[in-house]
């Protein structure tokens, strides 16, 4: 305590206690204002992704397929070949890959649909000639329950008048018709087509512009030199990871596709070379992709050998071999190349599925990996990049 003179001669107490200042809060409190403009402007972004999924889908397909297929361009354009003929060298072999694959692929798959009216008719000559079990008690119910209805219709018809001159209607079912069916479905394939052609000529663009858009994004995060070195370096990282994850993806499905094939072959199940396609295609759809799978293999093993048990050991073969992809080999995989949780990446197949459906799925990881590298450079962002990080 020190007694300081205070000017008309009183003396005056000071106290030197810091308990008595008042302290700064230890959280700021946050301003309901700021929060209410952030949840609008996440609704109206969400609504705009939802509502521009036509746009934005095929732009972000070929912005990845783009970033896996410029190595070959690149390639090709040190060797003074120009980055367009280039590119569209490299576009007409992969198409002309793909439609050459898709060749024996297709027999095969006629293969299997021939099968299915067979078993179909096998399954019912071995219900009919199956000897007749007991009813349960749920069966029991359902059949005194349908007498009972009966019962009232043709009491409620015996008190009603017969009416004369009235024709009874019959509503017979009209069977499915598959041609009618396709015939319905033809505006749905025609904007697939439209929309697959599209990407096609946004990545001929993409790859034919080489690193233009790239130095523009750089050029206009100016002025100063040390945020276009930033800007370039948030760029770098963009392409560095997603060909990265992309080269992992593709490890992937080329390890469940051989596995499956060699592991089908082995247990005699036909058109194994088919279904090891379809599994190593399906595994870069998380969680749906192996799980349509196990069902696929397990009805067609069941419509071949025409054995529960064999069935589930086919499924389970299949199911065994994805699993090791997805819980040990891409994992370990994407940890080396990406910083991104668990919890996060799951969360963003929720997403991204609901969002944009089976390609959402495919390109959830993707665009996570290019969310948290841009919000680790950016100042404001970094708690979005700690939550997204490991």
């Amino acid at each position: 305590m020190i007694m300081e003179n205070n000017g008309h001669g009183e003396p005056s107490n000071t106290s030197r206690d810091d308990s008595a200042a008042p302290k700064a809060p230890l959280i700021e409190a946050v301003s309901i204002r700021s929060m209410s403009l952030i949840t609008l402007s996440s609704i109206a972004t969400l609504f705009f992704i939802d509502w521009a999924q036509a746009v934005l889908l095929p732009l972000m397909v070929a912005v990845l397929i783009s970033y896996a297929l410029d190595p070959l361009v690149s390639t090709l354009d040190h060797i003074k070949i120009p980055r367009p003929l280039g590119a569209a060298i490299v576009l007409l072999l992969l198409v002309g890959a793909i439609a050459g694959a898709s060749i024996p692929l297709q027999t095969e798959a006629i293969a299997i649909l021939d099968k299915v009216p067979v078993a179909v008719s096998k399954f019912q000559r071995n219900e009919a000639n199956s000897p007749k079990q007991e009813e349960s008690l749920m069966e029991k119910a359902q059949t005194a329950a349908k007498h009972i209805e009966e019962s009232a219709a043709e009491g409620k018809k015996d008190t009603q008048p017969e009416q004369q001159g009235i024709t009874p209607v019959r509503v017979i079912e009209k069977p499915t018709d598959v041609q009618d069916y396709a015939l319905k479905s033809a505006p749905t394939l025609l904007v697939l087509v439209s929309q697959l052609f599209s990407v096609l000529l946004l990545v001929f663009f993409i790859l034919a512009v080489g690193p233009l858009y790239k130095r523009k994004v750089v050029k206009i995060s100016g002025p100063s030199f040390g945020r276009m070195r930033k800007a370039a370096r948030i760029m770098n990282e963009f392409h560095h990871q997603v060909r990265r994850f992309l080269f992992v993806m593709l490890l992937g499905g080329l390890f469940v596709g051989i596995l499956t094939w060699l592991a089908f072959i082995t247990l005699g199940v036909e058109q194994a070379l088919f279904w090891g396609v379809v599994a190593g295609v399906a595994s870069a759809v998380p969680y749906l992709g192996p799980f349509l799978v196990l069902i696929g293999t397990g009805i067609a093993a069941f419509i071949q050998f025409g054995e529960a048990n064999t069935a589930l050991i086919v499924a389970g073969t299949s199911l065994a071999i994805t699993s090791i992809q997805g819980y040990l080999l891409t994992p370990w995989l994407t940890s080396q190349v990406s910083t991104l949780n668990p919890v996060a990446i799951f969360v963003g197949l929720l997403f991204w599925g609901w969002l944009w459906g089976p390609v959402g799925l495919i390109i959830a990881t993707p665009i996570l990996m290019i969310v948290k590298s841009l919000c680790d450079h950016v100042v404001n962002l970094r708690p979005v990049g700690e939550l997204l990080g490991k």
